[in-house]
């Protein structure tokens, strides 16, 4: 128990607070049972170390438990929470939950025997609660973190602070938020190393090394917590590596779910269901047309890998520029809003917006005749007419 304590310290006291996310602030920390779930090396663990430190300190009532620890090899979560509670703890911080066996019902038990507690968990994105306690689903607020935004990555990686901007705003006032910026900001010296090794933050740890810790990472969600989480059958892991490498390597993929079925040897609904899974792991991104929501049985209409770092990951060589685009206005935009494929354009945003994405002279051909519509365009200063620059979505979170 002692060597819990120091080591919780030890992980408090080494974590800075230079720079921190919006999310420190936004999040409701005063909860009694809270949970943060993302894609691995996305910043859940910095997270909470940093509302440790800047909340509650080195505070005999606050601990700080990985239970991938070793010590849960042996040791149950509820016992050794029952003894820091005797010793006056009362907010519990709880790290990769996923990696610790029946998790949710023994802190379900003790979010029911001492209601004076505060419980804080992080977990991977595959996390559902629904499905590990249906009790603790109804008790627990969920938050997915995502990865880092261009602002965020511009105040993290440079210390260059720009505001949050909405949506609705970027389309209807691009040349004034423009010209409130810095003047000499230029946002594509920035914008295309954001691209590439931006969106996770353990950019920082060396660049050098970035694409070899983030293709262990996607292995590790693959190998370990597919396996585990969703009982993906191990024969077919290799499969879905290649399934990655071929939506990273083409422009927005429309999948042939039949043809994908026969290439692979998966039957054609387990497939679809991996598909999800891959989805819930934050690797891919599936899109739908508008209506209701995307089932576990349904194909859907165009996969993206999820971010555009992972693109690079797979295509160091020559990426698809189309393909990075659009990766880039999906992931910045589903944060906060709701996007389908339209009819006509790339994108439909919350049922309203009609989007086309591409280079500096794309045109808005395919747009003809639709209100509210837009070009997202690449290497662009300002707006002209509907013609909006592209990094600019980077400002949404």
């Amino acid at each position: 128990m002692e060597q819990l304590r120091i080591r919780s310290h030890a992980q408090v006291s080494r974590t800075t607070l230079n720079y921190h996310r919006d999310e420190l602030k936004t999040y409701d920390w005063s909860l009694r049972l809270m949970g943060i779930k993302g894609a691995r090396g996305i910043g859940k663990t910095t997270l909470m170390l940093q509302h440790i430190r800047q909340t509650l300190g080195l505070s005999e009532k606050a601990i700080y438990l990985s239970l991938d620890d070793i010590f849960f090899t042996e040791n149950k979560l509820i016992d050794t929470a029952r003894s820091f509670y005797q010793q006056g703890c009362l907010f519990f911080f709880l790290d990769e939950v996923h990696k610790y066996p029946h998790w949710a019902t023994e802190v379900k038990n003790l979010y029911d025997t001492y209601p004076d507690i505060r419980i804080v968990f992080t977990g991977s994105s595959i996390l559902e609660l629904t499905k590990a306690n249906a009790d603790l689903s109804r008790r627990a607020i969920m938050y997915h973190l995502q990865g880092l935004s261009f602002r965020q990555y511009l105040a993290l990686a440079e210390g260059i602070s720009l505001p949050q901007i909405e949506f609705v705003d970027i389309l209807d006032h691009a040349n004034e938020i423009i010209s409130q910026l810095p003047t000499d900001f230029r946002p594509y010296a920035y914008f295309r190393k954001y691209l590439e090794n931006g969106y996770y933050p353990f950019f920082t740890e060396g660049e050098n090394w970035f694409y070899d810790r983030l293709s262990a990472t996607v292995r590790a969600v693959l190998e370990t917590d597919l396996i585990s989480l969703q009982q993906v059958e191990v024969k077919n892991i290799r499969k879905l590596q290649q399934l990655l490498y071929v939506i990273a390597s083409s422009p927005p993929f429309k999948p042939n779910i039949q043809q994908l079925s026969e290439r692979t040897d998966i039957s054609r609904n387990t497939l679809i269901h991996y598909l999800h899974y891959l989805e819930q792991a934050d690797l891919i991104s599936l899109l739908s047309a508008p209506g209701p929501g995307l089932s576990h049985l349904q194909k859907p209409e165009k996969i993206f890998i999820e971010n555009t770092n992972l693109i690079y990951a797979f295509q160091p060589q020559n990426p698809n520029l189309g393909a990075i685009r659009e990766t880039f206005v999906l992931n910045q935009l589903k944060t906060r809003h709701e996007v389908h494929t339209p009819s006509s354009g790339d994108f439909q945003v919350d049922g309203k917006y009609h989007l086309e994405v591409g280079g500096k002279n794309k045109g808005a051909k395919q747009l003809t005749g639709l209100p509210h519509s837009y070009v997202l365009a690449d290497d662009l200063d300002f707006a002209v007419g509907n013609k909006i620059p592209v990094w600019l979505l980077g400002l949404l979170y």
